[in-house]
């Protein structure tokens, strides 16, 4: 479970009160933002990537919520066998920062704004309505206040929390503000990463975040992508 980074004030539901669905969606999320928000040598999910070092992949992708499971368990055994040589191994370890934290070039910068802005920047126009958005619905970041809000792990952690404490949410972040840029981020993610781990994860995610629409029934308008 990865760390709560968002807190709402006059929040409507308790986790006691979501059901299934939203049950499912809240382990989703948390149990992916971890792997975008941490370095895996020095970051804070140990505990994470050690769960996925250890998993039964056959019986996890059963398991797995939205996606299909033969497409989950593909996307599990490459970030299974990513970890092979251990969470802290150099090959990983320059790919989460080459990927994520830089310095130099990101292939594909984790950001929203960088692919729906016209001009391609980080803290555009999809930043600013969704930190908007927040505001209306009294949801405050509670760490990392220097990252743009539309983080892909940052945005998995707040789905996370809206499933489990705002789930009457959940439909209106993903429809406007998630399920609009995410595949298409991670598509180019898959594309360019140079390690299983990485390339699982982003098919797992992807598969997770579009079964997770189509459970939902919700309709999706998707923005012009100039990246």
């Amino acid at each position: 479970m990865t760390e709560q980074v968002v807190q709402a004030s006059g929040g409507k539901a308790a986790v006691s009160d979501i059901d299934a669905t939203m049950e499912a969606v809240a382990f989703a999320g948390a149990a992916l933002a971890p792997f975008f928000l941490n370095d895996p040598r020095t970051g804070d999910a140990a505990d994470s990537f050690a769960a996925m070092a250890d998993l039964d992949v056959a019986a996890a992708a059963a398991e797995w919520p939205f996606a299909d499971a033969d497409v989950a368990a593909a996307a599990l055994t490459l970030m299974h066998a990513g970890l092979a040589a251990g969470a802290d191994h150099d090959d990983l370890v320059w790919e989460y920062r080459r990927q994520f934290v830089g310095p130099g070039r990101f292939p594909v910068p984790p950001w929203g704004s960088v692919y729906t802005d016209r001009e391609c920047v980080i803290f555009g126009e999809s930043t600013l309505a969704l930190r908007a958005w927040m505001r209306a619905h009294g949801i405050q970041r509670t760490t990392d206040e220097r990252t743009p809000e539309d983080h892909i792990g940052l945005m998995l952690a707040m789905l996370a929390f809206l499933a489990q404490q705002r789930p009457e949410l959940v439909d209106e972040y993903l429809t406007a503000h998630l399920l609009t840029w995410a595949s298409h981020y991670l598509d180019l993610l898959e594309e360019t990463t140079t390690h299983d781990f990485y390339r699982g994860l982003a098919q797992l995610t992807r598969a997770t975040l579009v079964g997770m629409g189509e459970a939902r029934g919700l309709a999706v308008t998707l923005p012009r992508f100039y990246r």
